[in-house]
């Protein structure tokens, strides 16, 4: 009876009882039996070694909602929201004192104060730290200039920030937001023509740049006038008499800044320009928009992780802008939260596997792992077991030791790969999933859920749902269809482009995201396919290559590919980049040897890689007619600079198909023949 009442008081399960009960000395059950003083003693001894395991042992973690039935659905239009919500009000405010950018970072200040805020390192030199209070008084001086040489404190003013992801640049934002302006954030990889749009359609009077250089660029589009408007130029770096004299010729004036005004929730907070794939585009955001960063990720997922990580005095730190030194910085900077990109993490992935060569410490480290996984099931979330002692210990100081949250978005994730590093890394991995028109997320995974394959349950900001895609054949009767999102985090519209914002935003107010999701029955969502893009063969079948693009993604030897087909073709090929790190020696072990680029014109490489890549398919279950059939190895990366991608890292189709269009050529006339 004592034992069973040690059960219910205790919270033991019925295996952990039987574990306890085998640890007894064999005793007589009557209600007259008498214990011997060694008996007496070894009670005593379990009775301790009992306590001490109660009290220390690991405890689940208690998720949020019931992990079988995350998101719930609404009565409006199949729409589905987190189950963390007592009913269909959705979140607009997670502090109700703290509705603004501004006002995030007012509350990271009274928190923090004179704590370390913006973080950064010379090659080989500590941290320097700037605290909160050194930031806010800089912020005021920055933005008070701005007031003295006639910017409008308010939110048809538009600034642009033209310079490095650097301390400077997050106090330039904050300067803005201080004083009701809207940020326009310009980047080196826009290129010259994108550069000159944004300045133009934003009608951009006032540009922040770290260096003379950069700002040296836009007075030469302003002397040839091509951006008339431009005629304020603030830099952060000191700049010489001779740039200045430069400036007043082309009646653009130098500055230095001062003062202070509050913004208002409805004020724009933010003016980002997407690169898309067919055009240029922009997009608003509202001042109460701006939620949720770290690391160089996309552009827009950074801004919005670093303005929620001032909400709660975090530190941030920027990494020394060599990305060989990346991993340095990050065991440095021992982070708590690591915002990362999956490639990254197939990177640290492939790195794990790769050290271990011995079949013991293999079959030790597999062991280990699903030991872990084992625990992750029952919610148990640590990094201090036996196994993280004897086996991942190095693996967690790699990256600082002090992890607890990591968060991976912005391309899938295998699911082998974050249910293995959920293990190894001893902390909580949480896959979001959204896009810039809709502040970065509108689904994230919960607390507590190990499992794998999709991309959580909608945020308690947004509603979701999928609408029908009758060409592709995927009905929201099935749960699948094109994602849906709508909320308070969905963007206003593009920047003065109404027939492009009718295309994005329905008269609901949906946004519709071109992401194919479907439910599943615990109320996450899958993403299964990709609406944009799509294409016909000739036998009519339907393609989606970005998400055949994805499959091989997961290949060891691909770093970068690029699917093609045409309607007068039966077959797809594809265009495929090794990765340098790894290309060499993954040749090597199939028997093939020589330098990166002789590799890559060898027909017997190119064939393994294709076998590889096959078999990749297959195991994603992809049908024949979505398996390339043929592939050119091309040596250079796709690149902003090379004009293959968009500055957010997307493929521009068109460019890729013209600039390929002689192998694309070769290879089908190849087949034809």
């Amino acid at each position: 009876n004592w034992l069973w009442s040690l059960r219910s008081s205790a919270g033991l399960k019925g295996s952990e009882l039987e574990d306890l009960w085998s640890l007894l000395p064999s005793l007589p059950l009557s209600s007259s039996f008498s214990l011997s003083p060694s008996s007496v003693l070894g009670l005593g001894a379990l009775a301790s070694i009992t306590a001490y395991w109660l009290v220390t042992r690991p405890r689940p973690m208690r998720p949020p909602c019931d992990l079988k039935a995350q998101s719930v659905a609404v009565n409006v239009s199949e729409a589905r929201r987190s189950a963390i919500l007592k009913d269909d009000t959705l979140l607009e405010f997670y502090y109700d004192d703290t509705r603004t950018a501004y006002d995030m970072f007012q509350r990271g200040l009274m928190i923090s104060g004179s704590g370390p805020c913006l973080g950064f390192r010379k090659p080989g030199q500590p941290y320097e730290w700037i605290s909160y209070t050194e930031v806010a008084e800089q912020a005021q001086v920055l933005g008070s200039g701005l007031l003295a040489k006639g910017c409008q404190p308010n939110p048809e003013q538009f600034v642009g920030i033209y310079a490095q992801n650097r301390p400077e640049w997050i106090i330039s934002e904050l300067a803005c937001y201080t004083y009701s302006m809207a940020v326009v954030p310009l980047y080196d990889t826009l290129g010259l023509e994108a550069m000159v749009h944004i300045l133009n359609l934003a009608e951009i009077s006032v540009v922040i740049c770290d260096r003379e250089e950069k700002a040296a660029s836009l007075l030469e589009n302003k002397e040839k006038g091509t951006t008339p408007k431009l005629s304020c130029l603030v830099l952060f770096n000191d700049f010489s008499q001779a740039f200045v004299e430069r400036a007043k010729s082309c009646e653009v004036e130098v500055l230095k800044l001062e003062q202070l005004m509050p913004p208002q929730p409805q004020d724009l907070a933010v003016v980002c320009f997407t690169s898309g794939t067919t055009g240029t585009g922009s997009f608003e955001i509202q001042q109460d928009d701006v939620s949720i960063s770290y690391l160089p990720l996309a552009h827009m997922f950074e801004r919005m992780i670093q303005v929620s990580m001032f909400c709660y005095g975090a530190r941030v730190g920027f990494y020394q802008g060599d990305i060989s030194l990346l991993m340095d910085d990050i065991k440095t900077l021992k982070p708590t939260f690591f915002p990362v990109v999956p490639r990254l993490l197939n990177r640290i992935y492939d790195k794990i596997l790769g050290s271990v060569t011995s079949p013991f410490r293999r079959a030790l480290l597999n062991y280990a792992v699903k030991r872990k996984q084992a625990e992750l099931s029952s919610g148990v979330v640590r990094n201090n077991s036996l196994w993280d002692k004897l086996v991942f210990n190095k693996i967690q100081e790699s990256l600082g030791g002090n992890l607890r949250f990591a968060l991976t978005a912005s391309a899938p994730i295998s699911p082998a790969v974050l249910s293995f590093l959920r293990a190894t890394l001893g902390c909580l991995i949480f896959e979001g999933y959204g896009q810039t028109e809709c502040t970065a997320g509108c689904t994230f995974s919960m607390p507590g859920d190990c499992s794998t394959g999709h991309v959580g349950a909608p945020l308690p900001c947004a509603m979701v749902k999928v609408v029908d895609i009758p060409e592709m054949n995927y009905y929201a009767k099935n749960g699948e269809g094109e994602i849906c999102i709508r909320g308070p985090s969905v963007f206003r519209g593009y920047l003065r482009d109404p027939e492009k914002t009718a295309e994005a935003l329905d008269s609901d107010g949906w946004l519709h995201s071109g992401d194919v999701g479907q439910w599943l029955q615990n109320g996450t969502l899958r993403i299964i396919d990709r609406k944009k893009h799509i294409f016909k063969l000739a036998q009519g079948e339907y393609i989606a290559p970005e998400k055949i693009e994805n499959v091989y993604m997961r290949c060891v030897p691909v770093l970068q590919v690029f699917v093609h087909g045409d309607s007068l073709q039966s077959y797809l090929i594809g265009i495929v980049v090794p990765d340098p790190e790894v290309f060499v020696d993954w040749a090597k072990d199939r028997g093939f040897v020589g330098s990166y680029e002789e590799l890559c014109q060898n027909p017997d490489v190119k064939k393994a890689v294709l076998e590889d890549m096959s078999a990749v398919g297959r195991e994603a279950r992809l049908n024949s007619f979505e398996q390339v059939k043929d592939l050119y190895l091309h040596p250079e990366m796709f690149s902003v600079a090379n004009g293959l991608l968009t500055p957010t890292l997307k493929s521009r189709r068109a460019d890729i198909r013209r600039h390929f269009q002689e192998q694309i050529s070769s290879m089908y006339s190849k087949k034809a023949n």
